[in-house]
């Protein structure tokens, strides 16, 4: 996709997005939860707020209810998450959403369908990982949602474990989750200086003062890179993508040389094809990054050192 149609999907994302944020504001439903609703129990809880099961007291159907905090939620970022997320809910890899987004005395809230089976991370085993037929399942079914976002002209921004529920422990259904980054391609985004392992080196080079870096969707490519790579592994690949980070430099070095003698040792465990794959999702350069199907080529090839060994 070149550069200027991402810019005019990103434009007219954020035009439709305007336009659903000023009708929920309009719409939203003035109740107290436990009225018309009964917390069964608390399924998340995060500095944004929580998220609860609940069922309707009428129809019994259960549902998740996330709830932010009015003393520390502007209206703007509720209304902007529940927009997003409601955008997005016609994927099937992607949450539900009920299409309700109410006001209390003390919270915002949404309701969506809820994961009865927690979130990725509650199944990755240290310094192992996941299946690989579960890691492959997630793989293509992350590729098609954020395939997905991004013909709507928007950037994820947050892939990581805990932003993908489970809906079965084998992965055959997950669904992503959490739309509080997500942007529209072109927003100018400022550069970070305290970074996770999923952030692209270009955002971690900043310094507060730096001038904010056009996204794309190049950005949600690296952070599936890594995840792919805690799922085959168990262990992230560096902490962070800075030249202090020891691994990340290791890592680098490798990407430029491309000898098999300078691959760091961590990596191992990985095949040649899920080596090469990755390599492509985590090109240091965002313009060589990618793209996020180059994952799909790769499904039928062993991803794990020791499935070539037994000759799978």
């Amino acid at each position: 996709m070149s550069l200027a149609m991402d810019l005019t999907l990103g434009t007219e994302a954020q035009a439709l997005l305007e336009e659903m944020l000023k009708i929920t504001s309009q719409n939203l439903v003035h109740m107290e939860v436990t009225e018309h609703y009964q917390i069964i129990k608390e399924l998340g809880k995060g500095k944004y707020g929580q998220v609860v099961l609940v069922t309707h007291r009428q129809r019994g159907t259960p549902m998740a209810l996330k709830l932010l905090p009015k003393a520390s939620t502007k209206l703007q970022n509720f209304l902007y998450e529940y927009c997003v997320a409601l955008s997005l809910s016609a994927h099937p890899a992607i949450i539900g959403m009920f299409g309700i987004a109410i006001e209390s005395s003390q919270h915002y809230g949404f309701l969506y369908e809820a994961a009865l089976h927690r979130d990725l991370i509650s199944i990755i085993k240290p310094k192992a990982g996941i299946p690989e037929p579960a890691a492959k399942l997630c793989a293509k079914q992350l590729v098609s949602a954020l395939d997905f976002i991004h013909s709507r002209g928007l950037v994820y921004r947050d892939v990581k474990p805990e932003n993908i529920l489970l809906f079965d422990r084998h992965c055959h259904c997950i669904k992503l989750t959490d739309f509080g980054l997500t942007r529209p391609q072109g927003t100018l985004l400022r550069l970070v200086t305290g970074v996770i392992p999923y952030t692209a080196p270009e955002l971690s080079r900043g310094t507060g003062d730096t001038p904010g870096l056009p996204i794309d969707a190049s950005l949600d490519a690296w952070a599936l890179g890594v995840l792919i790579f805690c799922l085959l592994t168990g262990y992230f690949p560096w902490e962070k993508t800075l030249p202090e980070d020891s691994f990340f430099e290791d890592f680098v070095e490798w990407q430029e040389s491309g000898l098999d003698e300078d691959l760091p040792f961590h990596w191992r465990p990985l095949s040649n094809d899920a080596i090469s794959m990755l390599r492509k999702l985590l090109a240091v350069e965002p313009s060589k990054r990618g793209p996020l199907r180059c994952v799909l080529s790769y499904l039928d090839r062993p991803w794990r050192a020791e499935m070539v060994a037994k000759g799978h």
